[in-house]
């Protein structure tokens, strides 16, 4: 395999991983799947991240892309036809997909399903969000959490109701990609509560089923101990560059971390940082020498 081919860690349920997969399907991109574990230990993508647990995470080479941020700013720069992107703030309109719209989607679809899942999955989220994983506060909370999801998905809908194909026009874009996740997550994940959430909302069933539509590109399965050992074998295409408007240089000692959930922080020493990105050096046995690559929004970075 060449060592510039996509791979994206990942596993089927996961809404964040769909984001990229609906990316795949409407630019029509060719990429390898390595199905990873929906709770920790992910022993095989721990060496590439550093302790980065979220997913997905996509990799080129020995480059490691964290965050379904920096990950689609790196697909539209690697195959920016046709364009997902207008300008920055569709960037900012994940975090409200990614946070306000996706945590009544939590909160609808654990109620549903939470006395369902292993007690490891239960464990696993909490520690994940620094909290508690209560099927019984999720059930008490879910009509609240049903209005906040209807008051999102409304948003939605009166964007399209002059009958629009999409959010901004004729074409597919970022915005279609940010609300489409949570829409899916609730069909996928509950099927029988699915029909009475969009039931007012006619126009959000046939978007969805125009995103849907799309695919998830032509992606052909791979072997996570393949994926380890093309990192190996790759050398960064991350160069060492200043920022002149940062504290933050080539060299420097330090951590990244999420600032919401999934704090684990990521050791390393800077290859460069700006304002929208931070990549870091960092190494393991098990793949050599990698760049981990962060967005600067939504993480937070301190000198070790």
């Amino acid at each position: 395999m060449a060592s510039s081919e996509i791979v994206l860690h990942h596993y089927p349920s996961s809404p964040f991983s769909e984001k990229i997969r609906v990316a795949f399907g409407i630019k029509r991109i060719a990429w390898r799947s390595v199905e990873i574990p929906n709770m920790m230990p992910k022993p095989d993508l721990m060496p590439l991240t550093g302790g980065y647990r979220k997913t997905p995470v996509m990799q080129i080479g020995a480059d490691i892309y964290c965050d379904t941020q920096i990950i689609l700013r790196e697909l539209e720069r690697r195959h920016p036809a046709p364009a997902l992107f207008d300008g920055g703030l569709d960037y900012a309109l994940a975090f409200w997909s990614d946070r306000l719209f996706f945590m009544p989607s939590v909160a609808v679809v654990f109620a549903e399903v939470g006395d369902m899942v292993p007690e490891a999955f239960r464990q696993d989220r909490a520690k994940m969000s620094g909290g508690t994983f209560s099927t019984d506060a999720l059930k008490a909370a879910a009509p609240s959490a049903r209005d906040q999801w209807r008051a999102h998905a409304g948003f939605v809908a009166e964007t399209l109701a002059d009958g629009r194909a999409f959010l901004t026009g004729n074409d597919p874009k970022a915005a279609d990609i940010h609300a489409y996740m949570n829409v899916w997550w609730i069909k996928a994940a509950i099927p029988h509560v699915a029909p009475s959430l969009l039931a007012e909302f006619s126009a959000l069933e046939a978007w969805s089923g125009r995103m849907a539509a799309f695919g998830h590109g032509n992606p052909a399965p791979m072997d996570s101990k393949e994926a380890l050992a093309i990192a190996k074998s790759a050398r960064t295409e991350a160069r060492e560059a200043e920022d002149p408007f940062g504290q933050l240089q080539p060299g420097d000692k330090v951590r990244v971390a999420a600032d919401d959930y999934g704090r684990d922080p990521v050791a390393g020493t800077v290859i460069f940082a700006d304002a929208r990105e931070i990549a870091i050096r960092r190494s393991a046995p098990e793949t050599g020498e990698v760049a981990v690559h962060f967005p600067r929004a939504g993480f937070t970075v301190t000198k070790a």
